[in-house]
Formats: C-alpha cells, structure tokens, sequence
C-alpha cells in the first residue's frame, strides 16, 4: 500500500521486537529502519524488508520515516534521545519515570516545536492508558479517590536494581498487589493506604558462587526508591529455576475511582489489564499513537503532546463514520 505510515524505531530490545511485532497488526503501517547503537550487523530482526542502520546515520533518513517509535529505556536513553530526535522526526515514546514528565515534556517540545515536529511522549500503560482512566474517574466523579495497584507481574526497573546488588548473578521482581487493601477499595470504603498497604515486592535471585545472602537480602531490602517502603521478600535459587520459572514477562494491574454523588451514593469505576508480555502490549500501544503522531502532524499541531492531547478516534485505523457507526 502506498499510503501507509511509514515506520523507524530506535533500539531493538524488548520494546523494539513488540514494535515490529504489533506493527504486523496493523496493515496501514509499515516498519522499514531499525536504528541501534550496536554494530547493524550483530542485530538480525529475521525480516528482509527492514534495514538495520547504525544511529548515527539517522540523520540521512528524515525524508523517509513518517514517525520514530523511541524504544530505550527511561533512565539514561529517553531523556538524550527524546529531545535529539524530535528536532527531526515525529517521535513517540514510552518514558515512564513519573516524576521526571514535566521537565522531559519540556525538553522534547522545546525541540519538537520549532521543527514542526509532533512529538508524543509518555506512551504505554501507565504512563499511558493507565493516565487516562485516572483522568475518566476523576470527571465521572469529581469526589473521591483514586487508586492504582500494579501487578501481579514482573517490574523490569526493579529488577535491574536487584542485579545491580554485589554478589547478584541474575533476578526478577515481582510486583503484587496487597488483596486486602483492593477489597477495601473495590468496597468503597476510600481508604488511606501507605506505600507499604498497597503492594508486597518478590524477588527471586541468583546468587553468585560463595556471595553472602545475608548481605545480598539486606541490601534489597533497604535500598531507596525501589525496595525501602515496601514489605520485600527475597527468594534465593538456581539460574535453571530462574530460566524455567521466570523468563515471561507478564505484567498487569487496575485502576479504581471511587466517589459519591450524593450523600449514601457510591460509584466505583474499575479498568484492569492482565499482560502476558509487558513490552508487547506496551509496543502496541506505542504504534497506534504513532498513527495519532503522523494525523496530528499533519493537521499543525506541533511540539511535545500527551495522551490527554490525544483525541480516541485518532489512534483508530478506521474513520470516524465507522467509528461511529459501530463502537459509538
């Protein structure tokens, strides 16, 4: 098809498999480049059709991508990359440090908009679909609260800080949501819940040989940020239990708004996802709001956008007309 949105990603890891992954679902687009920071020829995408390019040459190919899909991670790749690529593409990417959003949108549209360039950022679960129906719950009911549980499933922050640990082989952690706290909110009751109510964290690690697991454990447990304000357990096995049990990737979790209308009248509003593959379904996301990039680009609005600039039927293949007509 002549017509499709024409496609480039950079960094071919977990999400960047997703994106040519999801790509396949999605007939009105297609993915030609994979740019990496490796040598192009160690990276085999198993697809003829796509060409693997070093990053640096990047440049040479503005013509010919309608929108990157920026598929690095959050620490150390999104915060460079975010704002060197949207001075030259429409750019959509996955960056989930929450705290970090304001200054980050910032930096890509100061880059994005003079250029003319559409740039969305923040893209996937949550951030992403997770935002919005924080958003939906607060309209719908502008008194109460809201509340959002992760898992169960395996957080990919969390667990490279545990094999960043000395005397760590490998590791996993998961993160679970506390039963009793969900049934006390699913209940309406609104209830003031600590970090450490709402989720337990799981590790499961390999040691290396004659490591002190005494002072591996401690050091999990107290790290800041990731492991201090929890309940954590850890978990110590074999590289074979680790490979057999817990190479998946499944991940999930809900967000609830509870809230009155009227005195004695309770509302709970409930959105949960249940993920066999985290960076899939997170690519997939990825690549519908990069149709709503190409759209929006073409319509003037340019600079760093969120997915509360997004309007639904934009991300949609299908027209308004049949929108209408069939989801309306």
């Amino acid at each position: 098809m002549g017509n499709q949105i024409r496609l480039g990603i950079v960094g071919y890891g977990n999400i960047g498999r997703g994106v040519q992954t999801a790509v396949k679902k999605n007939s009105d687009m297609v993915l030609s480049y994979v740019f990496t920071r490796r040598n192009p020829e160690t990276v085999q995408v198993n697809d003829d059709s796509i060409q693997v390019l070093h990053v640096d040459e990047i440049e040479k190919y503005t013509d010919k991508i309608d929108v990157l899909i920026l598929c690095g991670g959050s620490a150390t790749d999104l915060p460079e990359q975010g704002p060197q690529f949207a001075k030259l593409f429409n750019t959509v990417d996955s960056f989930d440090t929450h705290a970090r959003i304001p200054e980050y949108f910032e930096a890509v549209d100061a880059a994005a908009k003079p250029n003319n360039k559409t740039a969305i950022i923040s893209v996937g679960w949550d951030p992403g679909l997770f935002s919005l129906n924080r958003v939906y719950g607060e309209i719908a009911l502008p008194q109460g609260s809201t509340y959002t549980f992760w898992g169960k499933g395996l957080s990919q922050g969390h667990s490279d800080a545990i094999r960043r640990v000395p005397g760590v082989k490998a590791g996993v952690q998961y993160t679970i949501p506390i039963e009793e706290a969900v049934q006390r909110v699913r209940n309406a009751e609104n209830p003031e819940l600590t970090t450490r109510e709402k989720h337990i964290r799981e590790c499961w690690v390999v040691p290396e040989e004659g490591a002190n697991l005494e002072e591996i454990e401690t050091a999990i447990k107290t790290m800041p940020n990731y492991f201090a304000d929890y309940d954590t357990i850890v978990n110590f096995i074999t590289e074979e239990e680790l490979k057999a049990n817990h190479s998946a990737m499944p991940h999930g979790g809900f967000v609830i708004r509870s809230g009155q209308t009227s005195e004695n009248t309770n509302h709970v509003i409930e959105y949960s996802l249940k993920l066999d593959s985290n960076p899939e379904f997170t690519a997939s996301v990825l690549v519908a709001y990069a149709r709503a990039a190409y759209r929006m680009n073409k319509d003037g609005q340019y600079g760093a956008k969120t997915v509360f600039d997004v309007a639904p039927g934009l991300l949609s293949p299908k027209s308004a007309a049949e929108l209408r007509k069939e989801l309306l």
